[in-house]
């Protein structure tokens, strides 16, 4: 269908204000985000941009099987599966990169949870620095937290997502406490049956109530991204904005300044607010498979990396590992299996950087499905991924 078009943008092409992410429209406001909410520049800085060498290859008739059995190529992947870019670099070269649904280059789009991971990289650097520790009470940096669930908590707690704080993330139930978090974060306007917050601090002091011990088991709740992030912005005196500009995105030598959507007290949503180009998520992916060095620096420390590879399997199970075989999550990265070094950026609706150090292989796919997660589809993204991996290192 064809969105926002005409001048003026006609009535029956507008896109719903509290439906922008729900399909069809998600097609065209993840390109559009600083058109629909209020953003919060990431300067790209001054410096040079770090460049690729291209060695164009046809992967498009690449094929492997999906998941219903049948004989697919990573173009019909692409199309069926509605990609809007896809970028490969194998061992430092631009193999392959595609554009669909009118995105381009220059086009910034909505991360969702990959956010996540780049809140994390630069967590990593603090915590480098000493400014962070990840096995320091969460109440040392926000004493405010002690009314909080997050009482005794520690920030390793909330990296790993394994804190005991009951918080829903049903992501169709409107009474969820995700729902509050779309109204809290400036994602939906307010409605009767949404508890209300006018901002994240106010919804992360809201919850009081724990479900099990801290750092029994891991729920995936993205809440805990948030409070990360307050942290770090309390240790740096700095907005997450700014500092997420000045310690990765500079450093890496992105094409473009990316944005943060914000909240009404300006905090910017670490948990899925982050909109960037394609390429300049590649360049994430290669900086994560070249242990944290990119544009010929090391940006975020390689302990950090190595850390996140030091996960506990036991508090997992598959229906949390989001249909992961022998997975994990750590330091609010998804680990593909513990026995490799794959790290994944993932984010609903088809968001995902796919880490792969061991083959020097960063995968960056960004997707606007019209589900919020399929099994199904995330199933044909691995698939794809092995394709693309054995096709490269078979030649």
């Amino acid at each position: 269908m064809k969105t926002m078009r005409g001048f003026p943008v006609t009535p029956d092409t507008r896109v719903p204000r509290d439906e922008w992410d729900r399909a069809p429209w998600n097609r065209w406001s993840f390109q559009h985000i600083r058109e629909i909410l209020p953003t919060v520049e990431v300067w790209r800085g001054n410096d040079s941009v770090w460049q690729f060498q291209q060695n164009p290859t046809d992967l498009d008739s690449v094929t492997f099987t999906s998941h219903s059995g049948e004989s697919t190529s990573v173009i019909d992947w692409l199309l069926q599966n509605y990609a809007d870019g896809v970028l490969v670099i194998h061992h430092g070269e631009i193999l392959y990169e595609r554009y669909f649904n009118e995105m381009t280059e220059r086009t910034l789009h909505l991360s969702q949870s990959m956010a996540k991971s780049v809140t994390s990289a630069v967590a990593g650097i603090l915590v480098a620095r000493g400014l962070l520790d990840p096995e320091e009470r969460i109440s040392t940096y926000l004493p405010e937290l002690e009314e909080t669930g997050w009482k005794d908590a520690r920030l390793r707690h909330a990296l790993d997502m394994t804190s005991g704080v009951r918080y829903v993330e049903d992501y169709e139930a409107l009474d969820s406490d995700i729902a509050a978090t779309d109204v809290a974060s400036g994602w939906r306007s307010p409605k009767p049956e949404i508890p209300y917050f006018q901002c994240m601090w106010d919804q992360i002091l809201s919850l009081k109530e724990t479900v099990r011990e801290h750092g029994a088991a891991f729920e995936y709740r993205s809440i805990e991204t948030d409070v990360l992030a307050h942290c770090m912005e309390r240790v740096t005196q700095t907005p997450l904005a700014e500092l997420i500009s000045r310690e990765l995105w500079q450093p890496l030598g992105v094409q473009e300044s990316a944005c943060f959507t914000v909240d009404a007290a300006g905090y910017p949503l670490a948990d899925g607010g982050f909109n960037a180009t394609l390429c300049d998520y590649a360049r994430f992916g290669q900086m994560l498979c070249n242990g944290g060095v990119g544009n010929g620096r090391q940006i975020v420390p390689q302990e950090w990396l190595l850390d996140t590879f030091d996960a506990n399997p036991s508090i997992f199970c598959n229906k949390n590992n989001m249909d992961l075989d022998n997975g994990a999550y750590r330091n609010q990265f998804w680990i593909r299996d513990i026995d490799r070094r794959i790290l994944m950026a993932r984010g609903v609706f088809g968001q995902i950087i796919y880490a792969d150090m061991d083959n020097s292989l960063a995968i960056t796919r960004l997707a606007s499905w019209p589900e919020f997660v399929s099994s199904e589809r995330k199933t044909d993204d691995l698939r794809a991924f092995d394709a693309i991996t054995h096709f490269l290192t078979d030649q």
